[in-house]
């Protein structure tokens, strides 16, 4: 199972690595604003198969043109490292 990680080290990876994501409670959360709606559909799936790749899934909300990620490791009960990787790779993604 992975590791909880600290809250400095959340907030370390929120302020460098991954400035666009914002933590609510034991999660992190970032919405795309796509051009068209089938923009967003291409974005979830390319998403989909990371994190099938990964064995990480996050939680996904489509609405219209705006998709929404959120990551927690459920089975930790918080933010682990497995949350900075998949996020950092939706980032790629959608880039």
């Amino acid at each position: 199972m992975a590791e909880l990680l600290s809250q400095e080290e959340i907030d370390r990876a929120l302020s460098t690595e991954l400035p666009h994501w914002t933590q609510e409670g034991d999660a992190i959360r970032r919405s795309f604003k796509m051009p068209a709606f089938m923009d967003g559909i291409r974005l979830v799936q390319q998403v989909a198969e990371v994190a099938e790749d990964l064995d990480h899934h996050p939680d996904i909300d489509i609405r219209w043109t705006t998709v929404t990620f959120t990551l927690s490791t459920h089975s930790a009960g918080g933010l682990t490292s497995k949350d900075l990787r998949l996020a950092a790779d939706i980032d790629k993604l959608a880039a």
